[in-house]
């Protein structure tokens, strides 16, 4: 059999092609190469000045690009096919103990083709990736801009990012790489206002080639941005000032005493279990009247980045440093909200806030909490009306309150025969709890007690399912469960789970 080699033959110019990549294209038997249709392929035009005389070249045409298709599967469903019958072709010659050398833009393995035939080829046949130039790098050297220096983060994002997800990204790196333009430019554009980059963002064309040249994202037409372009964000462009998300909380006990100046109101918003339509119209008024949100991190993603907006986000278990670093900025003046998931006042941080507010330092600032949906009311309702009668929640972190006190609770609450609302039921690290929550109920509640567990309620993985006490596994629990348990008047019918209001 032959050997199949991913060649990367960098950004465009020739002269970046690497010596290895230049000596085995012109040694191999064969030499493959993708190409849209209609147009010559990038790839070829870089590597041609190798091939050999007899060489035998395989041009693997997309049936689709950026355009519609006929194919019954769709755009993935004419791609999946393309690069199945291009697999077989290659796979032709290699079985024929011919050598096959596909060539690949930039570098193989970084948002190219040849992903997609070595994961179909590289099982069956001997196969060597060598590394190319990749665009981004030419791109950075046309500028001559540093991307990134000692500490700082670099991301590299596809423009086919939503627009909000790209703002979000943006704002919360140091340098980044923004590739896939074309069509996507104006969102790209508009996304680099939000997060307050485009200021010195740069525009770079054909990186390398002869045709490159660069210039001011803002100054761009979006209507002539080709494919073949990409954004280059300098991670100098934040000149020592840091309007991004804030990597962790773990200098703050070490930060320098704010100078009190007129303190300003500190909210403390609830975003609701997940999507943004169960948002409240306050909540949302509020996030875009602030300059600063601070949370804990998938929660601060979830607030949409706009100009003027700095995100500061931090781990699961630095509440009350996290209260503090808020505090201090509305100490100093800024307009702040801190935001939890479900309801701020329901395990979340709106306790935290007020502990941290005690110290008399904060005198002056004005804590004001905005109501959100809580887990509790959405796995409820998606469930039916199981809390429509007198019920209780509570967490089975033990965390913050010894584990014997989480027992007595719940012994207390199966003796009260109430509805009760576990969360917080399982962790990576705490997986027996909910199977010991478990025993403890059955010992004052029957084991047909309807127990309803809900999981990423309003998400689109959303799963909610009916069982009972005796049957419920706590292995089928992890810590996107919230878990309720039914009193002994819960029932089941045809419209859903409920619990009466009366009680005889």
């Amino acid at each position: 059999m032959g050997h199949f080699y991913g060649v990367g033959v960098g950004p465009g110019d020739p002269e970046l092609m690497t010596l290895k990549a230049a000596r085995l294209v012109a040694a191999a038997d064969v030499v493959a190469y993708h190409a849209a249709a209609g147009k010559e392929s990038n790839a070829r035009r870089i590597a041609a000045g190798h091939f050999r005389p007899d060489v035998v070249e395989v041009e693997l045409v997309y049936p689709v690009t950026t355009g519609t298709t006929e194919h019954p599967g769709g755009y993935r469903g004419a791609l999946a096919d393309f690069y199945r019958d291009s697999a077989d072709r290659l796979a032709e010659h290699l079985d024929a103990g011919r050598d096959v050398v596909l060539l690949s833009e930039g570098d193989p393995l970084f948002y190219g083709s040849y992903m997609y035939m070595h994961d179909r080829l590289s099982q069956r046949y001997a196969t060597e990736v060598v590394a190319g130039v990749p665009a981004f790098l030419a791109a950075a050297a046309t500028v001559a801009s540093p991307l990134v220096r000692q500490t700082d983060v670099l991301t590299v994002l596809p423009g086919t990012l939503p627009e909000p997800e790209l703002a979000r990204r943006l704002a919360d790196t140091d340098g980044a790489v923004i590739m896939k333009l074309g069509r996507t430019f104006p969102a790209v554009r508009r996304a680099l206002a939000a997060a307050g980059r485009l200021e010195h963002a740069l525009y770079v064309e054909r990186a390398s080639m002869p045709e490159e040249q660069w210039r001011p994202v803002a100054e761009v037409d979006p209507a002539s941005v080709p494919y073949f372009s990409l954004v280059v964000v300098p991670g100098d462009s934040l000149n020592g000032t840091r309007s991004r998300t804030s990597p962790g909380l773990d200098r703050l006990d070490h930060r320098e005493p704010v100078e009190p100046v007129e303190a300003t109101e500190l909210l403390v918003v609830g975003l609701g279990p997940g999507p943004d339509r169960w948002q409240t119209p306050e909540v949302r008024e509020a996030l875009a009247s602030v300059s600063h949100v601070v949370g804990y991190a998938p929660y601060v993603n979830r607030v949409a980045q706009r100009p003027g907006l700095t995100r500061h986000a931090s781990g699961n278990s630095v509440e009350v440093d996290r209260a503090r670093h808020a505090l201090d900025l509305a100490l100093a003046g800024e307009r702040v909200a801190v935001v939890s998931g479900g309801d701020a006042g329901v395990f979340g941080m709106a306790a935290a806030i007020f502990e941290a507010a005690e110290d008399p330092r904060y005198a002056s600032v004005r804590v004001r909490v905005l109501p959100g949906v809580s887990a509790v009311q959405a796995v409820a309702a998606a469930a039916g009306a199981p809390i429509g009668a007198d019920f209780a929640v509570l967490s089975l972190s033990d965390r913050l309150k010894p584990w014997p006190v989480v027992e007595e609770r719940l012994r207390a609450l199966a003796v009260a025969d109430l509805v009760v609302a576990l969360y917080n039921p399982a962790s990576r690290s705490r997986t027996e709890q909910i199977g010991r929550a478990r025993e403890v109920l059955l010992e004052h509640k029957a084991a047909d007690t309807v127990v309803v567990v809900g999981r990423d309620v309003g998400r689109a993985e959303e799963e909610v399912r009916v069982t009972t006490l005796g049957e419920l596994d706590p292995a089928s629990i992890d810590m996107k469960c919230l878990v309720l348990v039914g009193a002994s008047s819960t029932r089941v019918s045809p419209a859903g789970v409920w619990s009466p209001r009366f009680v005889r």
